[in-house]
């Protein structure tokens, strides 16, 4: 199992270098030398987040106006989930020293999904979505160097929890589409950075996966949505194009259900469940699965690196139950009808594409 690179290779990395390049500093390491050298220099950036879209998905057919902006490949963090991720976009940290280190996570005995923040008991989570992620932000490093950070997001998503814990002191305009219009107006001010947020591959890989049409338009769609951003670019803007994962396949008799376990608190994802609960149990429970179990002591770096998030450790699960290649785990008392999948650490899950224009 290989870990994600967060030292000039990564997401975080990625972030970490245009927060450099419009303020000088930034928490983590910018991208690695090679890399770094294919990024351009602008006073203000469009960055466009494909959610769904790994690295190897450009090898679609209707992807070409994308991968004519490929520059290299990055590693997103781990686990492969859209709250991890995001949440590192948000924050310019990975995992580790961000906190949300699952999609389903962990607080206390029980757990969060922390797209809808309620409980596993059904009840609304008490936690404030807009304090759960450390200070200052991104967004707000940007605001007290004098910069700005405009997001354009699903007008459904407005005030939602997810959007009030990654935006932060930012300005957040609501759009039908991907607000291609409101980033282009907004990075006419020098010192802005837009975040235009593009969920179509993702929807359409859990619906109906990659063979399908719907797939097939949603990759096209999300061509046009670039190729309409870099042709209308202002003087002096760059943009930048990545993933928050891949995406894999899952076929509905390899969707294996588990067994209940009173004893154990499962949360995670169905790629990778993170478990709870006496180490002899997950090990005992990986032997009847198409899975691996790995002990927590075998996965230190795989969050990230310290200075830890003061809960991280308490968060953490006592192993992870890694399902094979092509296989989902569903614990007991739910339901995956899901075509797609991520969550995992295979390179179709873990590695997203780096776009640049200017």
């Amino acid at each position: 199992m290989r870990f994600p690179d967060y030292q000039g290779g990564g997401l975080v990395n990625l972030v970490a270098e245009v927060e450099r390049r419009l303020t000088g500093a930034a928490p983590s390491p910018g991208l690695s030398r090679p890399i770094a050298s294919t990024f351009p220099e602008a006073q203000s950036y469009v960055f466009v987040l494909f959610d769904g879209l790994g690295d190897v998905q450009l090898e679609h057919p209707n992807a070409k106006a994308l991968l004519a902006s490929r520059v290299g490949a990055l590693d997103t963090s781990f686990s492969t989930q859209t709250t991890v991720n995001t949440s590192t976009l948000a924050t310019g940290l990975p995992p580790s020293q961000h906190g949300l280190i699952a999609y389903q996570l962990r607080l206390d005995t029980s757990v969060l999904n922390t797209i809808y923040w309620y409980l596993d008991d059904g009840k609304a989570c008490d936690v404030d979505p807009a304090t759960f992620l450390p200070a200052p932000n991104l967004s707000e490093r940007l605001a007290h160097a004098g910069l700005r950070v405009v997001a354009t997001e699903p007008e459904a998503f407005l005030e939602s929890p997810l959007d009030r814990m990654l935006y932060r002191g930012s300005t957040v305009v609501g759009v039908a589409d991907a607000g291609v219009d409101a980033a282009l107006d907004a990075v006419r001010t020098p010192g802005t950075l837009a975040l235009v947020y593009v969920p179509h591959v993702d929807a359409a890989g859990h619906t109906a996966g990659q063979s399908s049409d719907l797939y097939a338009d949603a990759v096209r769609h999300v061509s046009e949505i670039w190729s309409e951003i870099i042709a209308r670019l202002p003087r002096g803007v760059a943009a930048v194009g990545t993933a928050d994962h891949g995406h894999v396949d899952i076929a509905d008799d390899h969707r294996i259900d588990l067994p209940q376990h009173d004893d154990l608190i499962l949360y995670g994802d169905n790629r990778i469940v993170y478990v709870s609960g006496p180490p002899s149990a997950g090990a005992d429970l990986a032997r009847s699965l198409p899975a691996t179990w790995v002990p927590v002591s075998q996965l230190e770096g795989i969050w990230g690196p310290e200075p830890y998030h003061p809960r991280f450790a308490e968060r953490l699960p006592d192993g992870l139950l890694i399902a094979d290649d092509g296989y989902a785990l569903v614990p007991h008392g739910t339901v995956d009808t899901m075509v797609g999948h991520h969550g995992g650490v295979t390179e179709a899950e873990l590695r997203i594409p780096l776009l640049v224009a200017s």
